[in-house]
């Protein structure tokens, strides 16, 4: 029977922490948002400080739609009771948890961190749990399923009313389970508190989200606390670490000196979850790990890894062998993660997702792997973020493609030239130059020829093109494919 939440203020003051309530008055509460157009009669509004909108200036208008309480970080001038707190994100998300009646002590939740492979490895994870029947759902960034529907994403976390609001719907339409990306904004924005993890995988870190977090630290920092920091009911969530790289070797040796339980995994010899027996061809995947015999329908050297880390996860789930087989082997593709455009062109056409240096660097080496001929790279970086990844991502492109084509991604609020200068900056002069992102996945396509391999990078799965003022359609693989059916036609 659905949950139908309604509880005593008293008992979100408890849950949130505070010793009193500000104009104290017996009060129901039978919802909560921070968000006033979507504020209804009995609700509880949170005010957060935004970086264009403080919510506290929207409490009045809050209480005018019918908001019975406020939740802020300071006493204002309304005659309506208020929980005033240090921290009004940390405290929505303590109140979230208590007002959707702690759904993560019931729902399994297994959740991957890191800056590459987090969607690849949660699908891995939906597919796995869903193998061993624990009816799952998955949050990520790419697609929502709940109750099989499957929602569009507006972020790869949610915020923590809305996160947990999901997981309360996922409870109520059966599932057992959620397989979800966790996001290093989540963490530092505090979203993730009181979610309980069941088993929490960490892939790797590089760089990224810089314009966020201002140094790697910090963002190293934001994913270590979901595994370093005890959940709001004293635990520490199960680990499944990638030993192979540098930040995972850090954690897990943290981890292990904190006396938590961790599963390591990854391409480095002393991983209790290693590939063995490898064998990786353009055509085929197969290897040994944790004594399983798998073959991938994955390819890839990077999805070696991510394999592992979902193997890893469900030895902390306690799922049996058979099942992670089965799930790992379903899995026949990510939606925008190296995803093939076919129509029936001599050359390959792959989309992926890649916008970090690392990550460019990778998805390059395989696609190289199934080049007879040329690698062709069309790529850009997106504005208003990191700017310091732009030169070397340049540099990546360069070193690896044999045609660098730098085109825009989403310019958001920059001018479009002014970050291809930024990337040309690391570049050596043999790449061409297109502003507009479908006539250069037009070029790329057009001077290709049999054998060659085209790689379109940065916005994978994503249909729509940021731009300053409005968001246009466009997605890589469409506009790839329309490029291929012209080419057809005019041969």
């Amino acid at each position: 029977m659905p949950h139908q939440p309604a509880i005593a203020l008293e008992d979100l003051r408890d849950a949130v922490g505070v010793d009193g309530i500000r104009n104290a008055a017996p009060v129901t509460v039978t919802d909560v948002t921070y968000d006033t157009r979507r504020v209804e009669a009995g609700a509880l509004f949170v005010c957060v400080p935004g970086a264009r909108v403080d919510g506290h200036d929207l409490a009045p208008d809050a209480v005018a739609r019918g908001a019975v309480a406020l939740l802020a970080e300071r006493p204002l001038d309304l005659a309506v009771p208020q929980l005033v707190v240090a921290d009004s994100r940390l405290a929505m998300a303590l109140a979230a948890d208590a007002f959707f009646g702690r759904p993560t002590r019931e729902l399994e939740v297994a959740g991957v961190t890191g800056t590459n492979g987090k969607t690849t490895t949660a699908f891995l994870l939906y597919s796995i749990l869903a193998a061993a029947g624990r009816r799952p759902g998955l949050l990520g960034t790419v697609e929502m399923r709940v109750g099989g529907e499957r929602r569009a994403v507006t972020r790869t976390t949610p915020e923590a009313i809305d996160l947990q609001r999901t997981f309360r719907e996922l409870l109520d339409a059966g599932e057992r389970s959620c397989a979800m990306e966790a996001s290093s904004h989540a963490s530092e924005l505090r979203r993730l508190v009181g979610t309980r993890f069941r088993a929490l995988v960490f892939t790797n870190l590089s760089q990224d989200h810089l314009d966020f977090h201002g140094t790697l630290a910090d963002y190293f920092d934001a994913k270590r606390r979901l595994f370093t920091e005890p959940d709001v009911d004293g635990n520490r969530p199960p680990a499944a670490v990638n030993v192979g790289d540098e930040h995972g070797r850090r954690l897990a040796e943290e981890l292990r000196g904190l006396g938590a339980r961790l599963v390591t995994f990854g391409l480095a010899g002393d991983a209790e979850i290693r590939p063995e027996e490898l064998e990786l061809s353009p055509s085929a995947t197969s290897f040994r790990a944790g004594g399983l015999a798998v073959s991938p329908r994955l390819r890839g050297r990077f999805n070696v890894e991510n394999v592992l880390g979902a193997i890893a996860a469900g030895r902390l789930l306690e799922i049996e062998d058979e099942a992670v087989v089965r799930g790992v082997e379903h899995v026949a593709g990510v939606p925008g993660r190296f995803e093939a455009v076919d129509e029936g062109q001599p050359f390959a056409v792959l989309v992926d997702y890649a916008h970090t240096p690392e990550a460019l660097a990778n998805v390059l080496a395989e696609a190289r792997r199934l080049a007879a001929g040329r690698l062709i790279c069309v790529f850009g970086c997106g504005g208003d973020r990191d700017r310091a990844k732009r030169p070397l991502m340049g540099e990546v492109v360069s070193r690896l493609a044999d045609l660098p084509i730098v085109t825009s991604d989403n310019p958001r609020s920059e001018e479009p030239g002014a970050i291809i200068e930024e990337i040309l900056a690391g570049m050596d002069g043999r790449e061409e130059v297109e502003p507009d992102r479908a006539a250069a996945i037009a070029l790329a396509v057009e001077q290709a020829v049999e054998g060659d391999v085209v790689l379109i990078a940065g916005k994978g799965h994503e249909q729509g093109q940021e731009l300053a003022d409005r968001t246009i359609p466009f997605d890589d693989r469409e506009v790839a494919r329309d490029a291929l059916r012209r080419l057809g036609a005019a041969a």
